[in-house]
């Protein structure tokens, strides 16, 4: 059975446009969502090499900190010698000029002494 349109347009050949809107429609979708999925397969891909990048900047930072730090390791402890040495002048410059200060004052501090163990206060 056939049906006019007002427009004398058959009615079934409404329904196979929209079929064919249907289809197209349909066919849109799937290519959006090609489209989204490969946009996050890229974006995934990016992470995982963004990943893979800071991890050997991160080991080669690690490996120059460590480098570093062994080399000032064998700096200071070849300085250690140095150091000891030095310190152990001061210490003894340090001691002469107490003893001589200790001979200077020496008889002064035992006439002090003297001093206030002989007088008697009342």
């Amino acid at each position: 059975m056939e049906l006019k349109h007002p427009c004398g347009v058959l009615a079934n050949m409404d329904s196979s446009r929209g079929q064919n809107g249907i289809q197209l429609l349909l066919a849109a979708e799937q290519e959006a969502q090609q489209i989204v999925t490969a946009a996050r397969n890229a974006k995934l891909a990016r992470l995982k090499q963004a990943k893979e990048e800071a991890e050997r900047e991160i080991a080669d930072f690690r490996a120059q900190m460590e480098a570093d730090y062994q080399r000032k390791l064998t700096e200071t402890s070849g300085d250690s010698g140095a150091n000891v040495k030095r310190l152990e002048k001061e210490t003894n410059e340090k001691i002469e000029h107490l003893q001589k200060e200790a001979e200077r004052i020496s008889t002064d501090v035992v006439e002090m002494l003297l001093k206030h163990i002989t007088s008697v206060k009342y």
